[in-house]
């Protein structure tokens, strides 16, 4: 399918989208659609995929004229999407999301479906099983099964939403195969949208990048990275430089001892640990190797099944939430809208919650504090604007907007998650500011190179089995022998 955006403008109130945006993408490529965040990349994305209309402008398919509203009415004429967070239903078996909606309506049920969907996870090397809870399946195993679901019904252009944010790296390889089949083989029109320069410099034959909702231009790949950075920020960017602590003779604020934790699917057993004040520890690994229970140990949501938790001497194994935050511990989770943030609440209503309680809201002072978040992290956005009206980075400004000024430890589950290159370095300017005033960070992620830059120390998580690493020497062996720990292979620890 060949697809023409013509003049597209879209606008949320007072905030610019869009702005005239003319690009055509054709059959039997892979095309990168590249920007910062809140560049106006996914408003255009979702415009094309029926999520939204634009305010001006026209969409041609095949050269014909189309006019939808709605992303049903796009999957009609050939075009699907799959958003940085899948569209599925938790409860249901990964047959049951397989066949929801369209498919369903045309009677493709029971072994019917069940045998299309095990020929399409086949072809790709997707690892899905039908009877399988979909609350189960890792990010990962949820985009492979809207991917099969998409293709399913029938789709000619496949939109890509960021969609190698929390997966592994074999994860990866295996979506980036299944694309350029689709587009090499099938002749379908694939669109990746991302903020990953070297995602689209090892998938995509074209790029398109936006800034501030402008097109600032289209390049042919191969290109060089500086030349992509300069298109996006209209800079190159300086190397990072982390300046590190003097750790020495710090008393541990964190500290795990011999604790074990247990879900339905993992284990992780015997797990001891400290972490200082101005200390940063990394948690690195595959996704569901562990890590995301430690994490959510020592925010008070997770009750270890054995051992001990201390923060600041204080005893705190199997206290709730609200006993850690008193404490001094700030929790920020990975999945922005499912945890961190209400959607359908706006800024200035966000910041009412996080105010003290009172028998009538303050709603005066909380526009007022809305106002001074907005200009203090520089979030585009108003104090009535929905939350979900913003972009990734933007809401995780909000977030960091909310958290409080001076708190002990502070406990990030993929603090970049989703985030460009100068948004990223930006969360951390305030994360390290919180550490040099005494706070513990203590984050994962699975960005290896944002691992060894900000940590003192590497925590890896294989299966359950930990071994720690201390951050040092070149950059370029410490990502080796890192790569090779999530990997599992934990015998250098014996040199």
């Amino acid at each position: 399918m060949n697809i023409e955006l013509q003049r597209v403008s879209k606008s949320f109130g007072s905030v610019q989208a869009n702005q005239n945006i003319s690009l055509r993408f054709e059959s039997g490529r892979i095309y990168g659609v590249l920007g910062e965040n809140g560049a106006g990349k996914s408003t255009l994305m979702k415009t094309l995929a029926g999520y939204q209309r634009a305010d001006s402008g026209e969409i041609r398919f095949d050269g014909r004229v189309v006019d939808y509203r709605t992303p049903l009415a796009a999957l009609r004429e050939g075009v699907g999407m799959l958003q940085q967070d899948p569209l599925d239903v938790a409860a249901f078996s990964v047959l049951d999301n397989f066949v929801f909606g369209p498919l369903t309506a045309r009677g493709v049920t029971g072994s019917a479906a069940a045998a299309e969907l095990r020929r399409l996870s086949a072809r790709f090397g997707f690892d899905l099983d039908p009877a399988m809870p979909t609350a189960q399946l890792s990010i990962g195993g949820r985009q492979q099964l809207e991917i099969v679901r998409l293709l399913a019904l029938g789709v000619r252009a496949l939109i890509l939403d960021e969609p190698t944010t929390g997966i592994s790296a074999q994860q990866k390889q295996t979506l980036f195969d299944a694309l350029k089949q689709l587009a090499r083989e099938d002749g379908m029109t694939v669109l990746l949208v991302s903020h990953k320069l070297e995602d689209v410099l090892a998938l995509c034959d074209e790029v398109a990048v936006l800034r501030a909702g402008r097109l600032v231009g289209t390049r042919s790949l191969p290109a060089t990275t500086d030349e992509l950075v300069n298109l996006m920020f209209g800079q190159e960017l300086a190397a990072e430089n982390r300046t590190r602590v003097n750790l020495t003779g710090a008393p541990p604020l964190l500290q795990v001892s011999e604790v074990s934790l247990r879900t339905r699917r993992l284990s992780v057993e015997g797990l001891t640990v400290s972490l200082r004040r101005g200390e940063v520890l990394g948690l690195a690994g595959l996704e569901g190797s562990g890590q995301e229970l430690l994490l959510r140990a020592c925010a008070g949501l997770l009750r270890p099944s054995g051992g001990q938790l201390f923060i600041n001497e204080t005893e705190l194994t199997g206290a709730s939430y609200r006993g850690f935050k008193a404490a001094g511990v700030a929790f920020a989770a990975a999945g922005r809208l499912e945890e961190g943030l209400v959607a359908g609440l706006t800024l200035a209503e966000h910041v009412a919650l996080m105010m003290k309680p009172t028998p009538l809201i303050p709603w005066a002072q909380a526009h007022e504090h809305t106002q001074q978040l907005i200009k203090r992290y520089n979030v585009r956005g108003r104090p009535d604007s929905r939350i979900e009206e913003l972009s990734g980075g933007n809401q995780q400004r909000v977030l960091m907007g909310l958290m409080p000024e001076s708190p002990s430890l502070l406990v990030l589950e993929q603090p970049t998650r989703g985030l460009d290159v100068d948004s990223a370095r930006w969360i951390w300017h305030q994360l390290m500011a919180r550490r040099d005033s005494g706070a513990a960070v203590l984050f994962s992620s699975p960005d290896l190179d944002e691992l060894v830059t900000y940590s003192d120390r590497i925590l890896v998580f294989y299966a359950g089995r930990t071994a720690e690493l201390t951050v040092g020497g070149s950059p370029s062996a410490m990502l080796e022998r890192l790569g090779r720990f999530i990997g599992g292979q934990f015998e250098e620890l014996a040199s």
